[in-house]
């Protein structure tokens, strides 16, 4: 055994991965050391979730080894990957919703007494787990009814319950709260005080810098360096990723705010409990952020008004014309497009062409009697693709295959092609890479230099105070308030948020 594999827990030498069209990883290393957190940051695109995948058994790697624990491996499925010690907590929640929580953690190998499975030793054994990470669930409790954090607890679980020596997140904070995060981070360390490493893909910065002792960057499918965290600043980060500095991270702006398109008076939800007498206008050419705390109803609103929920009272106009929007079909035909917060599970058919993908809103304007015209679909995919531009071997692409930015700019281009006035955007750079977040920050602004009216909800803060014109704030299921961008700062929208 060499002097490096006693050190290490984990190496991946020379790895390399093709694609149809294209080379995904090109010999890239990793060396990660037992009870460390080990981050992985590069831009979407990278090859991270990739290489991670090859590590994994969901992919076979073309060319390079992999050294685990002292021995030469080469997982051929996901199933060994774990019984070996490796597993993954992937980004995108692969759970059963309608089982409870201890079937999730057990599947496929519950503990049999005799012939019949051992419900009393599932349920003591899971709730050991918990005790141990200090998660507080229930085992029996129905995964479909937990919150997005407390699923991805019900991961890290499971992971634990294969005592794995090596875990895997990918973007494991993306839906979290700050206390979530916090509480997440005390499992982690608690994780590495038992001598298990954690390999941790995230694009949050100061997240990286706070709980990683190494950091290993790659750039197009290739490595590009390793360095201790305590080494390493936020810009430098930056630079090595995108192999540019990177100090202007929003574009300048170029829309010009003219008439009002959108006027919204007194909107109260039909549900219970939701938002209540929301007003606020809408300019042709502006970019209006909705700012508000996790529960503050900001994408109640928002699918309120593209008839994705009911309401109970209020008007929407457009253009200075009352309209109804009782589904998004209507919403659609009143000049609204939604991109929705939930990329995966709500924007995309992941497993479909991006040409699927870029015409699904609009399928009528392809009909050609009983067929779809194949020269429209071909030129407006191929729209979608330059003006986006998508970085895509082709058409026939899966949209899955592609990066988070990448599949982004698809919805957005699919929308557009409906030729929306107002155009609703929740979230729309959740989990997307620095480099990628500039490029849609840029269509953004050159929609609404293009007079189109778009309302974007963002939890980050720097990004709504560098991209719009004016914000308003949510709390509570209320309006609290509506600042200008120019004039505003955290600590005034932070004090709004919390009004109510």
């Amino acid at each position: 055994m060499s002097e490096s594999s006693t050190t290490n827990l984990l190496e991946m030498l020379n790895i390399t991965k093709r694609f149809p069209g294209v080379i995904a990883l090109q010999n890239v290393s990793l060396k990660v050391k037992p009870g460390t957190v080990h981050a992985l940051m590069g831009e979407n695109g990278a090859g991270k979730s990739t290489l991670m995948k090859c590590l994994f058994g969901i992919y076979s790697m073309d060319e390079g080894k992999i050294i685990f624990d002292g021995k030469e491996v080469a997982f051929s499925n996901s199933k060994q990957a774990l019984e070996n010690g490796v597993s993954m907590v992937h980004q995108e929640l692969n759970q059963v919703r309608q089982q409870n929580i201890m079937d999730n953690i057990w599947l496929g190998r519950y503990p049999k007494k005799g012939l019949f499975i051992d419900e009393k030793k599932m349920y003591d054994d899971t709730l050991a787990i918990f005790k141990s990470l200090d998660i507080n669930l229930d085992p029996r409790s129905k995964v479909n009814t937990l919150s997005i954090s407390e699923m991805q607890m019900v991961e890290i679980a499971k992971a634990v319950s294969y005592h794995s020596k090596i875990i895997v997140m990918d973007e494991p904070t993306s839906s979290l709260t700050e206390n979530e995060v916090n509480h997440l981070f005390k499992i982690i360390k608690k994780l590495q005080s038992e001598n298990v490493a954690i390999i941790y893909i995230s694009h949050k910065m100061e997240e990286i810098l706070k709980i990683s002792d190494e950091v290993t960057i790659m750039r197009d499918g290739q490595y590009i360096a390793t360095k201790s965290a305590q080494e390493l600043t936020t810009d430098e980060i930056i630079k090595l990723m995108v192999g540019r500095d990177l100090s202007q991270r929003f574009p300048e702006k170029i829309n010009k705010p003219g008439e009002v398109i959108l006027k919204v008076t007194d909107l109260t939800a039909e549900a219970e409990g939701s938002f209540s007498n929301v007003n606020f206008e809408l300019r042709k050419g502006e970019i209006l952020g909705i700012a508000g705390l996790v529960g503050s109803k900001r994408t109640e609103v928002v699918e309120s008004l593209f008839g994705m929920r009911g309401i109970k009272s209020g008007t929407i106009e457009v253009n200075g014309k009352v309209v109804q929007n009782p589904s998004p079909q209507h919403a659609i035909k009143n000049g609204f497009a939604l991109v929705t917060e939930e990329r995966r599970t709500t924007g995309i058919y992941p497993d479909l062409s991006i040409s699927f993908n870029s015409i699904i809103s609009n399928l009528k304007q392809y009909k050609k009697g009983m067929f779809l015209s194949d020269k429209k679909v071909f030129d407006d995919t191929k729209w979608v693709i330059d003006s986006m531009k998508v970085k895509t071997p082709s058409q026939k692409t899966s949209i899955g295959s592609l990066s988070g930015g990448n599949q982004q700019k698809v919805i957005i281009g699919r929308w557009l092609l409906t030729k929306p006035d107002i155009l609703l955007l929740d979230e729309p750079t959740r989990g997307i890479d620095v480099g990628a977040k500039f490029e849609i920050y840029q269509l953004i602004n050159q929609l609404a230099a293009e007079g189109k009216g778009i309302i974007m909800i963002s939890s980050e803060m720097p990004e709504l105070l560098g991209t719009t014109d004016r914000i308003l704030v949510m709390s509570n299921g209320r309006a609290a308030g509506i600042v200008e961008t120019a004039k505003t700062s955290q600590e005034e929208i932070m004090r709004l948020a919390a009004l109510y």
